[in-house]
């Protein structure tokens, strides 16, 4: 199997963009998230999107030329309109703009209407944290799980993410998908064709499925059960009814070239942690010490650490059959 450099792997995924109509300028944020996905160990929001993403660009679902525009409505506001662009330019000008904005303020605010696929959204909060902030992110997606009780997709499986800052060390960093697995895991399994285990997915009738068709054409098993369909309809109406972007009834699939874009929302929270107390950060390290001392207790994020050493001493290692994929896009 193939290994490439993150710095191989990032000029892999920006020339096939381009050549599918990405602008330049664009096609470096989507590769800085897709390379940093798989150097994270998060494959499935890692290089394996960017035969679907370069499709989408050439149908025009993904506009590969928008430009990401800010408008500041409000002191603590940050408002950014995706155009039908890829999600990543869009979240990067929030980043770039939300520390500022947050010292000011004490807290701050970044609405994203008009997107995509946000990705691994624990890469988005980490940038922040890695500033210093707390952050949030919540971020809907294209219907796949039905409101519990329910067997019709109503909702996405609506990932929340969570970064906040430890002393002298990387920060915690938790990054849920509020189905019981991710969907590209099932995505994956139908292109391996093999079975997904039971309990991820329920078939079009609701029945346990181990078929990915099936379950690609049903609904998501919900982290939590009913807890999960309370916590995805809570991301529906954070990320999409106060951005003014889709519900996931109403967005396309990110998955392929059916339909015109998804127009999901995303919103991001930034805090300055002395907003509100002195020695927070501080204290944030207590906890962290004190989930560290039990015996085989660790911090959300630890493998996603352990994992991007790897790729920056190792490389990443790409299938034959994903590169001749990018090679034909």
């Amino acid at each position: 199997m193939p290994v490439l450099s993150l710095a191989e792997a990032h000029a892999l995924v920006a020339e096939a963009l381009i050549r599918c109509g990405t602008a330049a300028d664009n096609a470096a944020p989507v590769a800085r998230a897709l390379v940093g996905a798989e150097a994270a160990g998060l494959p499935t929001h890692g290089i394996g999107r960017v035969p679907s993403y370069g499709a989408q660009v050439r149908a025009g679902k993904i506009d590969g030329r928008a430009r990401p525009s800010v408008d500041r409505p409000r002191p603590a506001i940050v408002a950014v309109d995706a155009g039908h662009g890829f999600a990543y330019p869009a979240l990067e000008a929030a980043c770039a703009a939300l520390p500022e904005v947050a010292r000011a303020e004490g807290l701050a605010a970044a609405p994203i209407r008009r997107s995509h696929h946000c990705g691994a959204a624990g890469l988005v909060v980490e940038s922040l944290a890695a500033q210093g902030l707390v952050a949030l992110l919540f971020a809907n997606a294209p219907a796949a799980m039905a409101p519990w009780g329910g067997t019709v997709p109503l909702l996405g499986t609506n990932p929340v993410a969570f970064a906040c800052p430890l002393p002298g060390r990387d920060p915690i960093v938790i990054d849920l998908a509020l189905s019981k697995v991710a969907r590209g895991h099932i995505v994956a399994a139908q292109k391996r064709g093999e079975p997904i285990p039971e309990g991820w997915a329920l078939d079009a009738a609701g029945r346990p499925t181990t078929d990915p068709d099936a379950a690609l054409a049903g609904t998501m098993v919900p982290l939590g059960d009913a807890k999960g369909t309370a916590l995805a309809l809570m991301v529906e109406l954070l990320a999409a009814g106060l951005t003014g972007g889709r519900f996931a009834a109403e967005a396309s699939s990110f998955l392929d070239t059916t339909g015109g874009p998804p127009s999901v929302g995303q919103l991001i929270l930034a805090v300055d942690p002395g907003t509100f107390a002195e020695g927070a950060v501080t204290r944030f390290g207590l906890l962290a010490e004190a989930v560290e001392s039990q015996d085989g207790a660790r911090l959300p994020g630890s493998r996603r650490l352990a994992a991007r050493e790897r790729a920056r001493a190792e490389g990443l290692r790409i299938g034959d059959g994903l590169l001749a994929e990018i090679a034909a896009v």
